[in-house]
């Protein structure tokens, strides 16, 4: 005779359920809680309400952070829509070779991040490859402070972030490239169509929401940069700390043993609202398209 195991169902999900409340939930939840106090690292602290909070108001730094992080956004949004699907497209055609750059555009992928931006900071530093070579070309009379300046370190970071994520997202349109039915591509031609409309009226509505969720992960990511600003800037986010990111500010403000944790967490606050907006608006937008 069957028993009846009604707590079978439960074991198996106990393990996850139990991941999610002790390493996502539960941090979440003390984030909120330490944001209203003034603790440190090793414990301690005392309920201070708002302060925090109004210290946001007047820090000089989060402004710049943000700032930076908005511009980071604004800048990668555009070229990591649209670049990767435009290399879909061209590395999709059964062609010799293919596979070659298929594999050259995603291994800057696969390689670490900040392996990919020391080899970036030995290159753009005032004696390395780009400096070097303008120099012999005569070009530039003297080294471009790639690594010193305030928008040119910001340039450079984010040029790092396009070409690293260029391999990731081709590799998520190729996918949908493979949905997109080749009879409709056939039936434009016939109409008359020649490449460029067919991208136009074919390609790109048969993957949009593709573009939306896209999109979303080049928003959030950009939001949370720190790896390529931190390297590049040498962990002290540029001149005066004006290319810091948020992320940035968050590690700065809760490292050692006098680290300011409530600060910290009131940062985390407010990068989580800072990148849920974006994708509101661009959920929003799919919703309204899929609607039309």
């Amino acid at each position: 005779m069957r028993s009846n195991r009604w707590f079978t169902p439960w074991v198996l999900v106990i393990p996850a359920l139990t991941w999610l409340l002790v390493f996502n939930l539960w941090p979440s939840i003390n984030t909120v809680i330490l944001s209203f106090t003034n603790a440190k690292p090793l414990g301690g602290g005392t309920f201070v309400g708002l302060k925090n909070f109004e210290t946001l108001l007047h820090d000089e730094q989060l402004r710049w952070a943000l700032l930076n992080s908005v511009i980071y956004m604004v800048v990668c949004l555009p070229f990591l829509t649209v670049l990767p699907l435009l290399l879909a497209v061209l590395v999709e055609k059964k062609l010799p070779g293919m596979t070659f750059f298929r594999t050259a555009f995603y291994t800057p992928v696969v390689a670490s991040a900040v392996v990919v931006a020391l080899i970036w900071q030995w290159i753009l530093d005032d004696r390395g490859l780009v400096n070097g070579l303008a120099e012999k070309l005569g070009v530039i009379s003297g080294p471009l402070p790639f690594l010193s300046d305030q928008w040119l370190l910001l340039l450079s970071a984010i040029s790092l972030t396009i070409w690293k994520g260029l391999g990731y997202y081709m590799i998520i349109y190729l996918a949908a490239l493979g949905n997109v039915g080749r009879e409709l591509h056939e039936a434009a031609a016939v109409d008359g169509a020649g490449p460029l409309r067919r991208f136009l009226h074919v390609t790109i509505p048969g993957v949009r929401g593709t573009m939306i969720l896209i999109s979303i992960l080049i928003s959030v990511s950009a939001l949370r940069v720190f790896s390529e600003l931190f390297i590049l800037s040498g962990g002290k986010g540029g001149p005066g700390g004006r290319d810091n990111s948020v992320v940035m500010l968050i590690q700065q403000y809760s490292q050692g043993f006098e680290g300011n944790l409530g600060y910290a967490s009131a940062l985390s606050i407010v990068l989580f609202f800072v990148t849920v907006v974006p994708m509101l608006v661009l959920a929003r937008l799919n919703r309204r398209g899929a609607e039309a």
